[in-house]
C-alpha cells in the first residue's frame, strides 16, 4: 500500500499502523537525498504550500520550510502577527483567500485546539498541522517514533518515559498516541500539577518520581517546562525554576546511578539548566541533533504523500 488512508493530517489520531510505515518508510529515502551535495528532488515542483502560522514558530516553521523547498515547492509564508487575521478577519476567510491563489496544500499552526481539523471540514485543500494548542503536534512525534527506529531498530515493547510539563504539551499527546500505536510502554512523569487527569486513559503509566521513572525507562523524553501558556494570575504549577530542576531535571549525576545507559531525546527549544543540563543533551547518548536532522525528512515524506490527496 502506497498511499495513506488520511486525506490529512491533523493528528495521530485516525493514522494506521500501515500509515507510520508507510511515512518512516518515505522518510528514508527522503534522508539520502538531504544528505547528497545536490539536496533537492523535483517532486513537488508547481506544486504550491502555504505555511499558515498563527503563533510564533522558529524551529518548526523553518524545518517545514526547508523540507518544501527540498521538494521544490513553491513556499508562501504567512504571519498573523502582520495580517488581517490582526484586524478582525475569521480564520476560513483568511485560510479561503489564500487558496483562491491556487494554493495546493496548507501547513497550519495554531493557538486553539482543534484549529486543524476544523479548517480540515471548511477548505477543499490538503491541511497538515504544525501544532495546534495544547492539542497536537504529528509531525513531532513522527519524527522522535523515526529517530528511536533508526537508533534502536524497533519499539515495541521498549519503556519511553516522557518527563515535565505534560499538562501543556502538544508534543506529549501526539508522542503518546504514536508510541502506543507501535508497540511501546510509555510512562509520564512530572508534578502531579503539570500531570493532566485524563492522561491514564491514554494507556500511560503515571509518574511523580524521576529517579525511579529512568531506573524504568529505555528512552526519556524531555519536555520544557511551557511558561508562556501558564496564566501568569494563577496560583504557580510549582515553588520555582531551580526546585523543578531539582526533582524533575536530567543530569549526570542522575544518570551515573543507572545500571545501563539510557537514550535521551528532547523536541526543543531546550531550557539548559532546567529540564536537562547541557551536558547530558550534548553527551554520546543524547539524540537531539538527529531529531531536527529527522525532521526535515519525516516533512518532506509527510507533504510528498499528502500531496497525492489533493
Amino acid at each position: 500500500m502506497n498511499q495513506l488512508s488520511t486525506r490529512h493530517l491533523t493528528g495521530i489520531r485516525g493514522l494506521t499502523r500501515n500509515d507510520l510505515e508507510l511515512i518512516f518508510k518515505t522518510a528514508e529515502g527522503f534522508k539520502e537525498v538531504i544528505n547528497r551535495p545536490i539536496k533537492k528532488v523535483p517532486s513537488l515542483r508547481d506544486f504550491t504550500i502555504a505555511n499558515l502560522f498563527f503563533e510564533n514558530s522558529t524551529r518548526t516553521r523553518l524545518s517545514f520550510e526547508l523540507a518544501e523547498k527540498r521538494l521544490s515547492a513553491d513556499v508562501l509564508n504567512f504571519s498573523a502577527n502582520s495580517s488581517s487575521v490582526a484586524k478582525g478577519e475569521t480564520l476560513v476567510d483568511t485560510v479561503n483567500n489564500i487558496l483562491a491563489m491556487k494554493v495546493d496544500l496548507v501547513v497550519m499552526r495554531h493557538p486553539h485546539p482543534g484549529a486543524a481539523s476544523f479548517l480540515a471540514k471548511k477548505v477543499k485543500t490538503v491541511v497538515v498541522n504544525a501544532g495546534d494548542g495544547t492539542h497536537e503536534h504529528p509531525t513531532q512525534a513522527l519524527l522522535d517514533a523515526f529517530s528511536l527506529l533508526e537508533k534502536h531498530g524497533d519499539v515495541s515493547g521498549k519503556n519511553i518515559a516522557i518527563v515535565g510539563d505534560i499538562r501543556h504539551s502538544r508534543v506529549a499527546i501526539s508522542n503518546i498516541l504514536c508510541l502506543k500505536l507501535l508497540g511501546a510502554n510509555v510512562r509520564v512523569c512530572g508534578p502531579k500539577t503539570l500531570i493532566p487527569k485524563h492522561i491514564m486513559s491514554l494507556g500511560v503509566e503515571v509518574s511523580h518520581n524521576l529517579d525511579e521513572t529512568l531506573q524504568w525507562c529505555d528512552v526519556a523524553s524531555m519536555l520544557r517546562i511551557q511558561l508562556e501558556r501558564q496564566d501568569a494570575h494563577a496560583v504557580p504549577y510549582f515553588p520555582s525554576l531551580r526546585e523543578y530542576a531539582a526533582q524533575f531535571g536530567l543530569n549526570t549525576h542522575r544518570l551515573q546511578k543507572l545500571d545501563r545507559p539510557i537514550t535521551i531525546m528532547h523536541p526543543g527549544p531546550i531550557n539548559r539548566g532546567v529540564e536537562i543540563t547541557s551536558d547530558v543533551a550534548d553527551s554520546q547518548h543524547s539524540i537531539i541533533l538527529n531529531q531536527v536532522e529527522n525532521g526535515v525528512a519525516i516533512r518532506m515524506a509527510v507533504l510528498y504523500l499528502l500531496s497525492a490527496q489533493g
